[in-house]
């Protein structure tokens, strides 16, 4: 069983996260400059198995998709074009960033820590992921 890999995109940096083999247990991964996101994607997946892509869906409190969602949707678009035999599903991201702060915070991390925006996409990756994880045990 190769592994699901959660994006949380954005315009300058995303945040990624990717299960164990057993698709059990969400991990940050890393975190990307968008720009070099689409190599550093072809790059894992020839060294690791990834039976699925996990994308954050922007969504606002009245259900609509926020403004990101015009660069998700291209980064998709091309991310299917490149890598079209893992299949790609959106999953709603509202509050992860949100809950990746509190989680910091709950964690006892330092002010100047919890400001390292690279590590709340990263957070905010692995809660997308393993919000997706629960979803799928219900």
């Amino acid at each position: 069983m190769g592994r699901i890999l959660a994006i949380d995109y954005g315009c300058k940096r995303s945040g990624l996260a990717v299960t164990d083999t057993l698709q059990l247990i969400a991990n940050g991964l890393t975190t990307v400059p968008s720009g070099e996101l689409m190599s550093y994607l072809s790059n894992y997946i020839s060294r690791e198995p990834v039976d699925l892509f996990v994308i954050g869906l922007p969504k606002q409190m009245n259900n609509e998709a926020s403004e990101n969602m015009k660069y998700i949707e291209a980064f998709v678009t091309h991310l299917k074009r490149t890598i079209p035999d893992i299949p790609v599903q959106y999953y709603d991201e509202r509050f992860t960033s949100v809950l990746a702060h509190k989680a910091l915070i709950e964690g006892g991390a330092k002010k100047k820590t919890r400001r390292q925006k690279a590590l709340i996409d990263k957070i905010s990756a692995v809660i997308i992921l393993q919000s997706y994880l629960e979803s799928r045990r219900i």
